[in-house]
């Protein structure tokens, strides 16, 4: 089974809520708007049965360089990660 496009999840969101495409479009670019807002100011962002995003402090730390093989320093920072939830971690097994 091939990956799902962008305008293929839009289709199938907008024929299983009855929405039109555009409304379908809209709905989820403002739940991803939302979601990285909240993730931005309070740290964390639940979807209710799928995980959710939380902002994670990554600590400085040394690298390697693979084309040279000299050591790099790595400084800290903050990324996004997504934590999975057990609902659909056994809806996948």
């Amino acid at each position: 089974m091939a990956k799902m496009t962008k305008s293929q999840l839009m289709s199938e969101l907008a024929a299983k809520t009855n929405m039109s495409k555009k409304d379908a479009t809209m709905f989820v670019e403002t739940l991803v708007n939302m979601a990285l807002k909240h993730v931005k100011s309070n740290g964390e962002f639940v979807i209710p049965g799928m995980g959710k995003l939380v902002k994670v402090k990554r600590a400085a730390r040394m690298g390697r360089n693979p084309a040279t093989g000299a050591e790099i320093k790595i400084p800290a920072k903050t990324v996004v990660k997504f934590r999975v939830a057990k609902a659909a971690k056994d809806a996948v097994l």
